[in-house]
């Protein structure tokens, strides 16, 4: 695997965690990874089933989406990432699936309520549900657009990418990151959860009211705050 084999490794290793975390059916799903002194990232082949998937597969590209190294063809969502890498500095991982409940709030075209603690641990706002991709933009470039439709639609909310680590795409599903590729999975399986707990919480009482600041900032500081408490420290 050349002088890639640490990035190829580690991204393999975060889309195998995908079937392992029911986040995935067949091939539905990518991670990378990216290097950012080399200017390249790692993502999983497209159309390749998990169970058949080996290190050796991962493909890496530039973030022109110019392949570097690998014999397969990368992931049909290879150009949507490399938008993310260029646009926002500071990730290091990219996930997407097409897991369930997130793709039922992204096909409902709804952002997802802050409804309860759980996701006031990870989040202090809704996780925005971007709008439908525009026609002339499906006509474009699509997968480099899908990348707009996410920091565009961050832009417009006045959402930090650094904060909110994950959003959907109306009609699509949804895509998070993180500061490597295993964090960006870690936000995926947290996503998914919290979409889960927001459908039954409205399934059972429709006015269920949103979760108050006090509780949000509380939860959210004792997780990511200056004074943070909650786990080891380490």
């Amino acid at each position: 695997m050349g002088s890639y084999k640490q990035l190829r490794e580690a991204c393999y290793e975060a889309n195998m965690e995908l079937p392992k975390m029911d986040l995935v059916v067949y091939t539905f799903g990518n991670v990378s990874s990216v290097d950012r002194e080399k200017g390249v990232f790692a993502i999983k082949p497209s159309g390749v089933p998990y169970e058949k998937l080996k290190p050796e597969d991962i493909v890496v590209v530039d973030f022109e989406n110019r392949i570097v190294a690998g014999a397969m063809r990368p992931s049909s969502d290879t150009k949507t990432h490399a938008f993310l890498y260029k646009n926002w500095e500071d990730i290091g991982g990219i996930c997407h699936t097409h897991s369930t409940y997130s793709v039922a709030w992204a096909q409902s075209q709804l952002d997802i309520p802050l409804l309860g603690t759980t996701h006031a641990d990870h989040n202090t706002s809704d996780i925005p549900c971007a709008p439908p991709m525009a026609d002339e933009l499906i006509a474009g470039d699509y997968e480099h657009n899908t990348g707009r439709q996410i920091v565009d639609c961050f832009a417009s909310k006045k959402l930090s990418y650094r904060e909110v680590e994950m959003v959907l795409i109306g009609n699509h599903g949804p895509f998070t990151w993180g500061k490597d590729a295993a964090k960006a999975v870690y936000n995926s399986r947290v996503l998914e959860e919290i979409a889960k707990m927001a459908y039954l919480t409205l399934q059972i009482n429709p006015n269920a009211p949103r979760l108050k600041d006090s509780l949000v900032r509380k939860h959210y500081d004792r997780k990511h705050g200056k004074d943070a408490y909650y786990g080891q420290g380490c």
